[in-house]
């Protein structure tokens, strides 16, 4: 038996509310349901759901729902693999300038009355060529036209065949197509629903929108003309549904998992993470009979950022700054502040996970030598009593002050920060804060995403280098690595690249993320991948 959290009395309030909203939708979708709880994948997502359109699919619980409903040239498999999706295959020429997909001919639209006598349409190379010229038109205003950016241009040659040209060679181009800011959509309904195709989504994939209630209930239901089988030629999806409620915070939401109302949790909470795992990340005795956890490598390096262009001579001294590398112990703050989910990082700012990474070029634990760095700066600039700020928001205020504690003990006096997220992040962008927490989440599966953070030409606010971090020798390798087509020789320069910044210090990589997931014990085949997408085709529920 699960042992549930108890929660307070507001809390079973507003719970009992939202319960009698989302029953009388459930009673509305009989067909959904049926009595066969084993066709219904149910999820909560807490952060709620702005769009289902994917020209807007900017935030993780967008992304997880628009996959569900829509499809590209191609997508990412759990090993970052870019595959095969409504393009069957594809040719890259012009020293990798110019890519040519040939389009699979069973893909079709969802149905809808707009499509005419057959209520639905097989997907052509000009419905790409639409769908792009969408994603960049300026009155959109989608927050992914930046996708395209590389690109010189883009046609559809006939109605099987889509092209694109590049400005120059980028090798993670494939990568940046499996976003699902590059999904087809249909013209004549976008064109019908204008702004409202955002509550009105008409895709191509493996559920089809059925109904939203914002902010309480959203169900896709089995999409029937799936163009996709597994390897035993049966037909995808397995399930007959998806069930998305809102419940707006995640203790809540992990009560409603205890009980076995939903399916699945994403996540590690601080509200629920000592209930259900031990400290050394073990799932407790009274969960591990009727949950599963699945833990993976996740596409995310959290650190401490210099602002090389400070004043401060503390932050300007590389003596510091390694000290400040040096000076804590990560494996031990992983144990007590994550319940070991997530690997410390003792490599570079590329994540374990993603090609490019290398165990050996970061920092371990070595107290006495950053002491040894602390006086060797004081006698050097005469700087009695160094001293750092840390600026970082609440959620991150217990690794901040861990941190904070053990480099204390190296002679060196840090002070701690907290401001809300967004003056956070507006103050790193425009060079006001000497030394910040940040994350970085990859946008596509290649280290080249992580490197543009130091590359001198994106200094912020115009690019992702926050540091402003500069080097002649990095740039030129970063440079380099764009017309590099070897896979493996291009790995060596993103390694090289990785050296030469942890060799300068710009920031303190803590860890690298890991996605954890909570399943029921009767689901199968949900997977785990790098990005953390949520593919939901080749779910079961026995």
């Amino acid at each position: 038996m699960i042992k549930p959290l108890l929660p307070n009395l507001n809390a079973l309030i507003y719970y009992f509310t939202i319960s009698c909203a989302v029953l009388c939708l459930i009673s509305c979708e009989k067909k959904a349901t049926n009595n066969n709880d084993n066709l219904v994948f149910r999820y909560n997502e807490h952060k709620n759901i702005g769009s289902l359109d994917p020209a807007f699919s900017k935030d993780l619980a967008d992304i997880w729902a628009t996959n569900q409903l829509f499809n590209g040239l191609v997508e990412m498999d759990d090993s970052l693999n870019v595959k095969p999706s409504i393009a069957k295959h594809w040719v890259i020429t012009d020293s990798a300038k110019t890519y040519t997909f040939t389009l699979r001919h069973d893909v079709w639209f969802h149905k809808h009355h707009l499509f005419g006598k057959d209520s639905t349409r097989t997907v052509t190379a000009y419905d790409f060529e639409y769908s792009f010229n969408r994603l960049i038109d300026p009155k959109v205003a989608s927050p992914g036209s930046w996708v395209l950016n590389k690109v010189e241009g883009f046609k559809a040659v006939n109605s099987s065949t889509f092209q694109i040209q590049l400005k120059q060679p980028f090798p993670a181009f494939l990568g940046l197509l499996t976003m699902k800011y590059c999904s087809v959509v249909p013209k004549e309904i976008v064109t019908h629903y204008g702004s409202k195709f955002r509550a009105n989504p008409i895709g191509t994939g493996p559920f089809k929108f059925k109904r939203w209630e914002e902010n309480i209930k959203l169900v896709f239901r089995k999409n029937h003309n799936y163009f996709e089988a597994d390897s035993k030629g049966e037909k995808l999806p397995y399930l007959e549904a998806v069930a998305i409620t809102f419940l707006p915070d995640k203790q809540s939401e992990f009560l409603q998992f205890a009980q076995g109302n939903i399916d699945y949790v994403s996540g590690l909470d601080a509200s629920y993470k000592d209930e259900i795992l031990t400290a050394k990340g073990q799932l407790r005795n009274n969960y591990a009979k009727d949950v599963n956890m699945i833990r993976g490598s996740y596409l995310n390096t959290e650190y401490l950022a210099f602002y090389m262009d400070s004043e401060i001579p503390e932050i300007q001294s590389k003596l510091l700054r390694q000290a400040v590398n040096y000076g804590f112990d990560r494996k031990k703050m992983m144990t007590y502040l994550r319940n070991g989910i997530g690997i410390p990082a003792n490599g570079g700012f590329i994540p374990k996970g993603l090609p490019g990474y290398n165990e050996d070029i970061g920092y371990d634990y070595q107290p006495e030598k950053a002491k040894q760095l602390v006086t060797q700066f004081k006698t050097e600039t005469g700087i009695t009593a160094p001293e750092i700020t840390i600026t970082t928001t609440s959620n991150y205020l217990s690794f901040c002050e861990y941190i904070q504690r053990e480099l204390q003990k190296t002679g060196l006096t840090v002070t701690v920060d907290v401001i809300p997220a967004a003056t956070l992040k507006d103050a790193k962008a425009n060079g006001k804060l000497d030394m910040f927490r940040a994350s970085w989440i990859a946008d596509y599966p290649d280290a080249e995403n992580y490197l543009s953070l130091y590359y001198s030409k994106n200094f912020a606010p115009n690019g992702p280098n926050y540091t402003h971090f500069s080097s002649k020798i990095f740039d030129q390798l970063y440079e380099q690595a764009f017309n590099e087509t070897n896979t493996k020789a291009r790995e060596l320069l993103y390694t090289k690249m990785d050296s030469l910044v942890m060799q300068e210090t710009p920031v303190v990589v803590m860890f690298y993320d890991e996605v954890v997931r909570f399943t029921r014990k009767n689901v199968t085949g949900l997977g785990i991948n790098p990005t953390n997408l949520l593919d939901l085709k080749r779910v079961r529920k026995n």
